[in-house]
């Protein structure tokens, strides 16, 4: 595991807490949820069409993808966290989740697949998939985010074809 970044780092002190918090999107107060506008609107909607879905799980692209196979994970329904999600979903979480990571390692030269939960951007259930490189050291554990932040953006054929793989092999095992 190795910084993506040169000796010597300066530990920056703590800013003052800010409470109350900001509100999140999605979290009453705080901007409409796009995904659930994106549900909404179907077809019709200017988004990329998932990648796979079902009634409940919707396989998303990533944007400005480094590291193809980077690819997201979202209820169809509006749920904060795992601390909310109904019993049906939770109980249809682990499955989901295992096909994705399966398809993601079809893909070539994937070491590991990283799932990650950040629960401070939208307030609308998700989780992100992070393909760890075959040979990719450096990028193990908390590391690969960061590393995937600074790569240079992977070509949008490799991209295209990575998620075009991940589709089928989701299809596939429907």
């Amino acid at each position: 595991m190795t910084l993506p970044y040169a000796e010597p780092l300066i530990r920056r002190e703590l800013g003052p807490r800010v409470i109350p918090e900001p509100f999140r999107v999605g979290e009453p107060g705080g901007d409409p949820c796009g995904l659930c506008a994106w549900f909404a609107a179907g077809e019709a909607s200017e988004h990329q069409p998932p990648l796979w879905s079902n009634d409940d799980w919707v396989l998303c692209r990533a944007t400005e993808v480094t590291i193809p196979g980077v690819v997201w994970l979202t209820t169809r329904e509006h749920h904060d966290s795992f601390a909310d999600l109904p019993d049906h979903l939770a109980a249809s979480y682990g499955p989901v989740v295992a096909r994705v990571e399966r398809a993601i390692l079809a893909l070539e030269d994937i070491a590991r697949v990283h799932v990650y939960r950040w629960g401070d951007g939208s307030a609308h259930f998700h989780v992100w998939f992070f393909p760890r490189p075959l040979g990719m050291l450096e990028a193990r554990r908390e590391m690969l985010p960061l590393w995937a932040d600074l790569l240079p953006e992977a070509p949008a054929d490799v991209v295209a074809d990575a998620e075009k793989r991940i589709a089928a092999a989701m299809e596939a095992s429907d």
